[in-house]
């Protein structure tokens, strides 16, 4: 029996993926739970495992191709299941004849796979059973054609049976698309070959990224406000056990102390660890505390959770940071690390840069900005010294944080930060 492996619903709302890497090839033996691609979606790269033991007999897309959810991965000829077997294994069925086509396949219409079982050249649709499906009706060679086309199938309104998309409604949808948009196409083209200009396709993390920064800006009343905290003391504790840490296999950072604090701090403003329901109007008060950092990586920024911060200690924090540094450069950050954030940070003082106005990750309430850490002069007792100043940046969505609440959520993050033994003294 050979059975067609789609590209499955993985959660989150993905619905796309792209072709990083084939992990197995035509002829190519494989079993239950074995990677078959590798794929960048919407948040994460994540390999696809296989559902079936059987042999490779044919892989569907080209590295870089965009898959979406639903499509053929490849063809598994599974062995062993033959005749009425291969029938019962099929689920909501529906033959498909193209003219021309040279053989008919069996193609299921529901779930997460697809079945082609053996069929003769020229059989009538007329004794198969068909079902309805959400999906857009169409023939393997039209899709195929629309793949290697560039077509969004989707738009094609289908001439066959039941509105099923052809290959001729391919071709004609083609050829119309081509004769409307010659003149500006042609003419976007020659200016990019006119100019140096390097095109290069978006990845879908940076689809993503694009998605919701704009998502987070329609949709959240931005308000920010600037500080900055002396943290002499810190910096004394952090020296005094840096080593200590380092000999356990953790980097102590100053995040850790800004990750303790921020949680503790969201404990006594609730309206900062919150989130509007609109569609109800509900306010939601989240009684956990996950913490969110903003992790630069050569694929774009990424935000791996923190869950439970204000019960871990600095020890700990500090592993589950020197943890998600590691992945991230391994590219090995997966979906449920960015899981159920409540609140975010993004340290970009260690690049450069002293004050942002930091987007919000939505719909979450507030997002802190760490800046640059310099030494400044300051008054101190009434006489001038040099201290060690980090700038902080705090966004939140105005709609659910007043002014006054802010700037003391902001004050008692500070606190902690200037005078760090408070962090350990409830």
């Amino acid at each position: 029996m050979k059975y067609i492996f789609k590209f499955p619903d993985i959660g989150e709302g993905l619905d796309e993926g792209t072709i990083i890497e084939w992990q197995v090839q035509k002829g190519q033996q494989i079993k239950l739970g074995e990677t078959l691609v590798t794929m960048e979606t919407d948040k994460v790269v994540a390999d696809i495992p296989s559902s079936k033991d059987g042999i490779i007999t044919a892989t569907y897309g080209k590295v870089g191709e965009t898959i979406h959810v639903g499509d053929a991965l490849v063809e598994i000829e599974i062995e062993g299941i033959e005749g009425e077997a291969a029938v019962e294994e099929a689920n909501k069925v529906e033959a498909v004849e193209e003219e021309g086509a040279g053989v008919v396949g069996t193609l299921e219409i529901a779930g997460n796979s697809a079945v082609l079982s053996a069929s003769t050249e020229g059989m009538s649709s007329d004794n198969t059973e068909t079902t309805k499906s959400k999906k857009i009706l169409a023939t393997p060679v039209a899709r195929a054609m629309a793949k290697d086309m560039g077509v969004d199938i989707n738009q094609v309104k289908g001439s066959g049976p039941a509105g099923r998309v052809m290959k001729a409604d391919i071709q004609n949808f083609s050829q119309t698309k081509t004769s409307t948009s010659y003149s500006s196409s042609t003419t976007s083209a020659a200016s990019i070959n006119e100019m140096p200009v390097e095109v290069e396709p978006m990845s879908q993390i940076r689809k993503t990224i694009a998605k919701n920064m704009i998502q987070s800006k329609h949709n959240a009343a931005h308000m920010s406000l600037f500080e900055e905290v002396e943290i002499s003391e810190l910096d004394r504790i952090r020296k005094k056990f840096k080593q200590d840490f380092a000999d356990k296999g953790s980097k102590l950072t100053y995040l850790a102390f800004v990750i303790k604090a921020t949680a503790l701090s969201l404990k006594k403003f609730k309206s900062l660890n919150s989130e509007m329901d609109m569609d109800n109007g509900n306010m939601l008060y989240k009684k956990y505390y996950n913490i969110g950092i903003a992790v630069d990586t050569d694929k774009g920024l990424m935000v791996p959770v923190i869950r439970n911060a204000d019960q871990l200690s600095i020890f700990e924090i500090s592993e589950k940071i020197t943890e998600f540094s590691e992945k991230a450069r391994a590219g090995q950050i997966t979906m449920d690390d960015m899981k159920d954030g409540t609140f975010t940070i993004t340290s970009y003082g260690s690049i450069g840069g002293l004050y942002a106005v930091p987007v919000i990750n939505y719909p979450q309430a507030g997002i802190l900005g760490v800046g640059r850490i310099s030494k400044q002069p300051i008054v101190k007792n009434d006489e001038l010294a040099v201290g060690l100043t980090m700038p902080l940046s705090l966004s939140v969505d105005h709609r659910i944080a007043d002014g006054g609440e802010t700037a003391r959520f902001l004050n008692q993050i500070m606190a902690y930060l200037a005078e760090p033994v408070s962090l350990v003294m409830g």
